[in-house]
């Protein structure tokens, strides 16, 4: 069920600020006839020195390395815009339908003179006792308690929902998610989060990269990202080093204070208690080829069949392998003409895809998993 959040206000990242000056053509001009005089009458000490000092470098000295900046944060027209991009929140609801319910919440919103930016709402009749699901896109700049008292207003609706039995959360613009990435020894999914990540596509931070093999540490050393090669201990029982390993992994997830867990190719199947701890924040990625292709080589038995289309499927992690609520599915067709290799590029594409939206709509608190294990996602 879904519960109030409790992450802290002050855990904001500020955007990587560049600027750019260009000169403007009088300036260029003069700074020209500067260089041509300079040119005639020989160098300042100055420039000529730091001249000096650029060619005097050896060619094989190393380039020092430079921490990798902080991801830009791109503001969707559809979700904030101008100075009301710090100071919105997303309300997520989840009730037995009943009248009154949306006219509660925008009545709460308004008594806290809060401006609702974006609303959406779905009512699944399927259900032998009708459910009401909504999201609440709202800017609080103008509070009337004040930005720094927002416990009050989650009070309050704690309060409303009490009366319609409501499951509630509340996020804020200026709680950045904290997203744990796991992957074994494919890295088209690493490498596609961290390049949105670090553009600013996914509103979130990624403190670190977990794996159970050494491979990809090169790649998260690439982003400034710390590695942890968390991997079997040989010299145990098998299910005793599973859950050992289970143990770390919990551990570093904990000490990086993660909010989600992706699944980004891993190839291990996690044990119930693992699963059932992080329950509704871990996203897995796998093709469509399950239970059909199962095991090893999966897009060689599906080419000796003939397939005609590869499917992706992005879904919560459960115990039940490959059965959790799915978020997010699309599909690339495949000819006879498509090879093995041309299947693994078009299935690894499509993967990056799915993932990618999976994980930002759940970072923008756009999904709601039902009571029956389905969900209602408010796409973007």
């Amino acid at each position: 069920s879904l519960s109030r959040s409790s992450l802290p206000l002050s855990r904001a990242s500020l955007p990587m600020q560049q600027a750019y000056e260009q000169p403007d053509a009088a300036a260029a001009s003069a700074q020209q006839q500067q260089q041509q005089q300079q040119g005639q009458h020989g160098q300042e000490p100055a420039a000529a020195a730091a001249a000096a000092g650029r060619r005097s470098r050896p060619r094989n000295m190393p380039v020092q390395r430079v921490a990798a900046p902080q991801a830009l944060q791109l503001l969707s027209t559809s979700e904030e815009s101008g100075a009301a991009a710090g100071t919105t929140g997303v309300l997520l609801v989840q009730c037995p339908d009943a009248k009154g319910v949306v006219a509660a919440l925008a009545q709460l919103l308004f008594g806290f003179n809060c401006n609702i930016l974006q609303s959406d709402q779905f009512t699944d009749e399927t259900l032998a006792h009708s459910r009401f699901f909504q999201r609440i896109h709202f800017d609080f700049k103008d509070i009337s308690v004040g930005t720094g008292n927002l416990a009050v207003l989650e009070t309050a609706v704690a309060d409303l929902a009490k009366r319609y039995q409501m499951h509630w959360k509340i996020s804020y613009r200026t709680q950045r998610k904290r997203m744990a990435v796991l992957v074994s020894k494919m890295d088209h999914c690493l490498f596609d989060l961290l390049i949105r990540q670090r553009s600013g596509e996914l509103h979130c931070d990624i403190p670190v990269v977990i794996s159970n093999h050494p491979d990809l540490g090169h790649v998260a050393d690439m982003f400034g990202v710390h590695f942890e090669h968390l991997g079997f201990s040989k010299d145990l029982d098998k299910a005793v080093a599973k859950q050992q390993q289970e143990a770390a992994i919990q551990r570093v997830l904990e000490e990086a204070d993660v909010d989600l867990i992706v699944l980004a190719r891993y190839m291990q199947i996690f044990s119930q208690d693992f699963c059932e701890k992080n329950w509704g924040r871990t996203i897995n990625i796998h093709h469509s080829f399950l239970p059909a292709f199962e095991g090893a080589k999966p897009y060689h038995r599906a080419h000796e069949r003939g397939v005609k289309i590869i499917r992706a499927t992005a879904h919560y992690a459960t115990s039940e392998l490959d059965a959790g609520p799915i978020i997010e599915q699309d599909i690339t067709r495949i000819t006879h003409m498509d090879s093995v290799q041309d299947m693994v590029r078009k299935g690894r594409d499509l993967e990056r895809l799915v993932l990618a939206r999976a994980v930002r709509w759940h970072v923008n608190d756009r999904v709601l998993v039902t009571t029956t294990g389905r969900t209602v996602v408010f796409q973007d």
